[in-house]
């Protein structure tokens, strides 16, 4: 590095995170002991990983805003599309090839990097522009390409296989990368949970915004763009994790609420209960924080006892992390505090191990707990091999079922919602039947529904709450009667006639 030369690093302003590209060189490291230590694979194998690629929308011209390829990402941390990606198993030695674009790009995109600009941007070893690629590999005498392919166990696709002219030439094995990479980004290393924490505050101080803001008579996509705006104004964050869930009233029944064919687009009443479920995300890394409370600042008694019944299954869970914990016993936990507060309710009545048995629990949370966090929301290697997916109601939802390890990010997001196509198919399963009470789950049709999630990281001894928001009732209903004295009038608008 030259005298005086900052090292390469991402950043959006000094008041944000500062990423330093040393990240991606230990990722690098990581996953080539990984592969000879437990692949042993041959002297001279080359890891070969292709980025993700600029598309356009549908058949127009539009660029959709790019999102880099996770684990293109995490192995490089690149920003630009239409890059390949080039690892030395033996060195740990990197190679980025950009792609070369033709000078009049420059009068639509900006400067065009050049080949030294790309190396010192990203830390890495070499820089040859992607049309050299076959004569640069050629010239290192890869004894194998080591390329991408295996399947997501959340989405069920399969992941982006290096392809380019000359691949041929050489011999290639897409069987051992998959199962390597994946678990190296289970569990994060120091700089990786430094991100995640910066993620989950600026994501954390976003809800607190949307609460302090909340007044009946907004629309839910309004509450979506206060937190989007202190996401990006305050934290860099020009994306989100995922899309936003705002749902109010009966929405929150919903579990993936904010989809194209219901956009938050519902006007939040008085005396509706909010659930709204959103992330940020800096330089690919995210977070997924689920807020609900009372729009007009106050609980009623049935949205206090829904809301605590909920809170003390979080709880519950977040006092029984540790490693050494299987995730799917932390499930279980979280079901049985859920069933007792129905009880308490009145909802239910009979044993509690014997609405286990029949899997009530899934009748009311019908999601898995939580799921592992980092370059993707449910990030990858839930499922490693030897591992299977439960096949009951609710378990078979889990988006992991390991054994909790130290540095590992997970979601804590327990529910508990009034379905109506789950709650009638329950009234009619013999089953389960007999201890629903129906006048009393009925009085809570149509309410939606309550889910808190919180982020957090394993640790040596126990777990690490990232998340802070309020979380009590008192807490909550704190927070909104400070916030009454900064709301402003919500828009009006008049349609003018023709």
């Amino acid at each position: 590095m030259a005298a005086g030369r900052a090292e390469p690093a991402f950043c959006r302003g000094e008041h944000t995170f500062k990423v330093p590209m040393e990240m991606f060189q230990e990722n690098r490291q990581k996953l080539c002991q990984s592969l000879r230590d437990n692949c042993k694979v041959p002297k001279g194998a080359v890891v070969i990983l292709q980025s993700g690629i600029a598309e356009t929308r549908n058949c127009s011209d539009n660029e959709p805003l790019f999102r880099q390829e996770s684990y293109f990402h995490w192995t490089f941390g690149v920003e630009e599309p239409d890059c390949y990606g080039a690892l030395d198993v033996d060195t740990g030695k990197a190679i980025l090839f950009p792609p070369k674009l033709p000078e009049s790009y420059a009068v639509w995109m900006g400067k065009l990097l050049t080949e030294e600009e790309f190396r010192y941007r990203y830390g890495v070893d070499e820089v040859h522009f992607s049309d050299k690629i076959a004569q640069v590999l050629t010239g290192k005498k890869p004894s194998v390409l080591l390329t991408l392919h295996g399947k997501n166990s959340d989405s069920g696709k399969y992941s982006q296989e290096a392809v380019f002219e000359g691949i041929g030439q050489f011999k290639v094995n897409n069987q051992l990368l998959h199962p390597e990479i994946t678990e190296c980004r289970v569990l994060k290393s120091d700089t990786e949970l430094a991100l995640l924490r910066y993620v989950n505050r600026i994501s954390s101080e976003a809800h607190k915004a949307v609460m302090k803001n909340m007044q009946p008579g907004m629309y839910e996509y309004q509450a979506e763009s206060v937190f989007k705006n202190y996401c990006q104004y305050v934290g860099g964050m020009r994306a989100q994790s995922y899309t936003c869930i705002c749902a109010s009233g009966d929405n929150a029944s919903v579990l993936h609420y904010g989809h194209a064919g219901a956009p938050n687009s519902k006007q939040i009443n008085d005396g509706d209960m909010c659930l709204f479920d959103m992330g940020g995300e800096y330089y690919c890394y995210g977070a997924d924080i689920t807020c609900s409370f009372p729009c007009n600042g106050k609980f009623t008694e049935k949205q206090r006892q829904v809301y605590e019944t909920v809170y003390n299954a979080s709880r519950a869970v977040m006092e029984g992390c540790k490693p050494g914990v299987c995730w799917v016993d932390m499930h279980k936990l979280a079901e049985r505090v859920t069933l007792e507060g129905l009880k308490k309710m009145g909802a239910v009545r009979g044993d509690i191990e014997a609405m286990m048995a029949v899997r009530l629990g899934a009748v009311f949370m019908p999601h898995g707990l939580g799921h592992f966090m980092g370059v993707d929301t449910h990030d990858v290697g839930g499922y490693p091999e030897g591992t299977e997916r439960h096949t009951e109601p609710g378990l078979k939802s889990l988006r992991t079922v390991r054994t909790l390890q130290p540095r590992m990010v997970l979601t804590i997001e327990p529910g508990l919602y009034f379905i109506d196509v789950l709650l009638d198919a329950a009234f009619k399963n013999p089953q389960q039947s007999s201890f629903l009470v129906r006048e009393v789950i009925d009085s809570f049709r149509a309410s939606g529904g309550v889910r808190i999630e919180d982020d957090i990281i394993i640790t040596e001894t126990g777990m690490e709450l990232m998340t802070d928001v309020p979380r009590t009732v008192e807490e909550i209903e704190r927070i909104m009667i400070e916030g009454r004295g900064t709301q402003t009038p919500l828009p009006q608008f008049q349609q003018k006639s023709q």
